[in-house]
C-alpha cells in the first residue's frame, strides 16, 4: 500500500504561518478560550487530572453528539482526534470489504487519497454546469454491485454547495441497491450562510456513517475533537480500529466538548453565521469585479470559483504566495482553472488578503 501525499494539507501546513494572510483556511476565525469561558467553567478545567479520557469518549460526550442526530444514542457515537481521524477509520472499515471506492469530486481529498492507495478510487463528478450536483448517469456508472461505499462530504469541500433533496434521493437509492455504505462527512453542517441547517444523511439508510467535529462550524480547530456516527454494531468495529490510532481523545478536548455541544452550541453557530453573512459581500464584490464565475457556496467559510486565464492553478496560487496571500489551487481537488479561498477571517484580514490577490490577478490579466 502507497499512501499519494496529501497535496492539499501539506500545501497549507508549508505556508500558512509563512504569508501575510491566510485564504486557504476553510474555517472561521477561532476563538479563544477566554472568550468562551466563565469563572466556573475555568474551575472545572483547572480541576481536570490530565489523565487518560474514556478511549471511546466520555458518556456525557458521547450523549452530546448524540442530540445532534435524529434516533440517535451514545452507542452510535464514537469519538475522535478531530474529524480527520473519524474520516480515516469510517474509510478503513469499509474497505475492509472488497469492491470499487467511490468518491464524489470535487471533495476533501482525504478519503480520495486513502480508497486510491488500496487502488478501490472510482470517481463520481460533480459539475459546476450543473451547480454542482451528480448528473444521475453518471451516479449509475460509478455505483454498481460490489461498490464498498460512496463518499461525500455535505455540504461540499470546496465549492460550499450542498446537495439537493433530489440529488441526495439518488444518491441513496444507489447506494442501496448496491449495498453500499454512504461515508457523508458534514463538518460544514451548522455553518450555513443561508437556509436552514442541511439536512443530515444520518437515518436515511441502515448503512450510513456521518462523520464531524469542532472545526469548522464551531471555530474551534485546536481542540481536535470529531466524532463518527453509525449503527452501534459497526460503531464497536470502528472503536477497535481507534485502539490502533491515536487511542483516546484529549481529556481536555472532552470536559470542553461537552461545553460546546451543550450550553455553548447556539451562540458558537450563531458567530459562525454571522460572520459568513458580514463578510459575504466583500466576497461578493471581488468575484464580480474579476469576472470570475461561482456558485454562490451556500455553507462553510469557502469559495470556489473559475478564473478566465490561461494559467495552470498551482502556479497562480504560488504567485499568489509569494504575494503574501496563502490560496488553494483547483489542482488539488482535480478540478484545473479552479481556485479556493475562505472568507471567515476578521474583517481586515480578508481585505487585505483580496487586495494583495487582486494585484496577482491585475498582473495575470495584463500580461
Amino acid at each position: 500500500m502507497k499512501i499519494p501525499p496529501f497535496e492539499m494539507e501539506r500545501w497549507q501546513s508549508t505556508w500558512e504561518h509563512r504569508v501575510a494572510v491566510n485564504l486557504a483556511e476553510s474555517g472561521v476565525e477561532p476563538l479563544a478560550l477566554g472568550e468562551l469561558m466563565g469563572e466556573d467553567d475555568l474551575r472545572e478545567v483547572l480541576r481536570t487530572p490530565l489523565g487518560y479520557a474514556a478511549t471511546q469518549g466520555s458518556e456525557a460526550l458521547r450523549q452530546a453528539v448524540a442530540r445532534l442526530y435524529p434516533d440517535c444514542g451514545p452507542e452510535n457515537v464514537l469519538v475522535t482526534t478531530g474529524s480527520s481521524e473519524a474520516n480515516f477509520l469510517a474509510t478503513l472499515a469499509t474497505a475492509e470489504r472488497e469492491g470499487p471506492f467511490v468518491a464524489v469530486l470535487p471533495n476533501y481529498m482525504q478519503v480520495w487519497g486513502l480508497a486510491r492507495s488500496w487502488g478501490k478510487a472510482v470517481p463520481l463528478p460533480l459539475r459546476e454546469n450543473r451547480m454542482w450536483q451528480p448528473d444521475p448517469e453518471e451516479v449509475k456508472a460509478a455505483v454498481g454491485p460490489g461498490t464498498t461505499a460512496i463518499a461525500l462530504s455535505h455540504p461540499n469541500n470546496p465549492t460550499g454547495v450542498a446537495l439537493t433533496e433530489e440529488s441526495r434521493r439518488g444518491l441513496l437509492e444507489a447506494a442501496e441497491d448496491a449495498r453500499a455504505w454512504i461515508l457523508s462527512d458534514e463538518v460544514y453542517r451548522g455553518a450555513e450562510r443561508v437556509g436552514e441547517a442541511t439536512p443530515t444523511f444520518w437515518r436515511a439508510s441502515d448503512k450510513v456513517l456521518v462523520t464531524s467535529g469542532l472545526s469548522k462550524a464551531y471555530g474551534l480547530p485546536g481542540l481536535r475533537l470529531g466524532w463518527v456516527c453509525g449503527p452501534a454494531d459497526f460503531v464497536e468495529r470502528l472503536w477497535a480500529l481507534h485502539d490502533y490510532t491515536t487511542i483516546t481523545i484529549n481529556k481536555l478536548a472532552d470536559v470542553l466538548g461537552r461545553q460546546v455541544l451543550g450550553p455553548w452550541r447556539e451562540k458558537l453557530l450563531h458567530r459562525t453565521r454571522a460572520i459568513l453573512r458580514r463578510n459575504f459581500p466583500v466576497l461578493e464584490t471581488f468575484i464580480r469585479e474579476n469576472d470570475l464565475t461561482w456558485v454562490p457556496p451556500q455553507a462553510g467559510a469557502i469559495s470556489f470559483f473559475r478564473y478566465p486565464w490561461q494559467v495552470p492553478s498551482l502556479d497562480l496560487a504560488d504567485r499568489a504566495r509569494e504575494a503574501g496571500v496563502l490560496i488553494v489551487p483547483g489542482a488539488h481537488f482535480r478540478e484545473e482553472g479552479y481556485l479556493r479561498i475562505g472568507y471567515g477571517m476578521e474583517e481586515e484580514a480578508l481585505a487585505e488578503g483580496l487586495g494583495l490577490l487582486q494585484s496577482v490577478f491585475d498582473q495575470v490579466a495584463g500580461a
